[in-house]
C-alpha cells in the first residue's frame, strides 16, 4: 500500500504513510532509484492497491504454507525478511518488527541475510511507499525517502508491514488505527496496531495459513 493513497489534491503531501526520517535522523542517500527486479504499474485506483496488497500477502502465506506443511509440528511459523536493500531504514524496520511480533501470537518476523519471505528496498518514488509482489511469487515493501520527511518513519514501515501480515489500508480510520496510513495526517504517530487489527492478524494466521497448508498438499 502507498499512503499516497487519498485524495489528489494531498498527493503532494502524503505520498504514502511516509517515513519521518529527518525527525529520527535517518541517513537519505543523495541518490537513489527504485528496485529494478520488483516492477510494479504506476497505482491507477483503490482497487488496484487492494489488488497488490491481497496478492503480496497470500505470496508470503504460501512460502509459509511450505513450512508448516514440511514441518506441521510448527506451532508458530516465522516469516523471514531481507533488510539488505534498505540499509537507510535499518532501525525503523527493527522497530517495525518488534512491535509486531510484541503484538501478535500465532506469526513471528525474523530478519535473513538469505532469501526471505519478503524483502525492504528503498529509494525515490512519487508513488510513496507501498507493499506489493515482483511477478515471480515473493513479496517486497518499498520505503520511499520523500515519505520519511513526512511522516513517522516507524509508523510507515510497521503500516507496509501490515500488509505482509494480511492487514488492508482503512485510510479513512483513526490514528489509533495503524493501517489508517496517511489518513490522519503528518501529526499521527502511532506506530501500534489496534486490538481489532491484532486479532485479525491472528486469525489470519491461524485459519488462513490451515487453507493455505490443505491447498498445498492438495496439489501434490
Amino acid at each position: 500500500m502507498t499512503m499516497s493513497r487519498i485524495p489528489q489534491r494531498l498527493v503532494a503531501l502524503a505520498l504514502g504513510v511516509g517515513l519521518a526520517s529527518a525527525a529520527l535522523g535517518t541517513a537519505v542517500p543523495a541518490s537513489a532509484q527504485t528496485p529494478t527486479d520488483a516492477p510494479v504499474s504506476r497505482y491507477a485506483g483503490s482497487a488496484e492497491e487492494a489488488k497488490n496488497n491481497k496478492a503480496f500477502f497470500e505470496a508470503v502465506l504460501a512460502s509459509a504454507a511450505q513450512k508448516k506443511a514440511a514441518d506441521p509440528s510448527l506451532r508458530v511459523v516465522t516469516v523471514y525478511y531481507n533488510a539488505a536493500q534498505a540499509p537507510s531504514f535499518r532501525s525503523q524496520i527493527s522497530s517495525s518488527t518488534s512491535i509486531w511480533n510484541s503484538s501478535v501470537s500465532n506469526v513471528k518476523l525474523a530478519a535473513t541475510s538469505g532469501t526471505g519471505d519478503f524483502s525492504y528496498y528503498e529509494g525515490n518514488d512519487s508513488r510513496g511507499s507501498y507493499a506489493s509482489t515482483n511477478g515471480h511469487g515473493r513479496g517486497y515493501i518499498f520505503l520511499d525517502y520523500a515519505q520519511n520527511r513526512q511522516y513517522d518513519s516507524v509508523r510507515v514501515t510497521a503500516h507496509e508491514t501490515g500488509h505482509v501480515l494480511g492487514l488492508p489500508d482503512h485510510y479513512s480510520g483513526p490514528c489509533s488505527e495503524l493501517m489508517s496510513g496517511g489518513g490522519p495526517g503528518t501529526s499521527c504517530t502511532n506506530r501500534y496496531p489496534n486490538a481489532a487489527e491484532r486479532s485479525r492478524v491472528n486469525q489470519l494466521w491461524v485459519n488462513g495459513l490451515a487453507a493455505a497448508v490443505k491447498k498445498l498438499n492438495a496439489a501434490r
